[in-house]
């Protein structure tokens, strides 16, 4: 098992922030399939103010670049992604179409 952790914010509204939050009460199901299809065996998002923070646990046969082509196959995906990016806004050292970043690991216990 390997464990990402990432970061991304939302739209600093509190209007559109309760939406998203609705959105993942009822994450459509071809967005779970796959999710879980990937290899992501265990994925939590935790939000302080409009900060995200994801946990993803995977597999063996998770990748990025297989996640990335999968998704870009995918047109429930492509769907939700457009969506979300409704709520969504890159941090500042994202680089350029880049969402989620993945966070570099700087202590462990």
């Amino acid at each position: 098992m390997k464990r990402y952790c990432l970061a991304l914010d939302l739209k600093d509204d509190q209007t559109l922030i309760a939406e998203y939050e609705a959105y993942h009460r009822n994450v459509w199901p071809e967005i779970q399939e796959s999710i879980r299809t990937a290899g992501i065996t265990a994925l939590e998002i935790y939000r302080a103010g409009n900060r995200m923070f994801m946990i993803m646990e995977v597999d063996g046969s998770f990748s990025f670049e297989r996640k990335s082509a999968m998704d870009a196959a995918n047109p429930k995906v492509q769907e939700w992604e457009e969506l979300m990016w409704t709520y969504q806004q890159a941090i500042p050292v994202a680089k350029p179409g880049e969402k989620w970043v993945l966070m570099d690991k700087i202590f462990t216990l």
